[in-house]
């Protein structure tokens, strides 16, 4: 079984027991429920809202840190304009702990 989770504007494929990084959701240890945007159980797949209206994904916050930088430059053409500029996202791990559907 497996489901696709929607956090920090992005979508994930987890399964049980999976470690995956997202953007900070609260401290270490914390346990978090998800909302599923679809559940995959063997031959079965909900989708629709109706069908998820019980449906929730828990994880529990184990770890965090910072992604690798990202080096911008930007200029503009005869006016001697130049920027540059770096980025290190925050995120946290988080381990799924149970997947449950209605």
């Amino acid at each position: 079984m497996y489901a696709v989770i929607k956090t920090g504007g992005k979508q994930y494929r987890v399964e049980k027991d999976q470690v995956i990084k997202v953007e900070l959701l609260g401290d270490i240890g914390a346990s978090i429920d998800l909302s599923p945007v679809m559940i995959v159980d063997g031959q079965t797949v909900l989708a629709t809202p109706s069908e998820l209206a019980g449906s929730k994904v828990t994880a529990e916050i184990v770890g965090e840190g910072r992604g690798e930088k990202i080096n911008g430059f930007t200029y503009k053409n005869k006016s001697n304009q130049r920027r540059r500029w770096g980025h290190r996202q925050n995120y946290n791990e988080i381990k799924i702990t149970s997947i449950t559907k209605d």
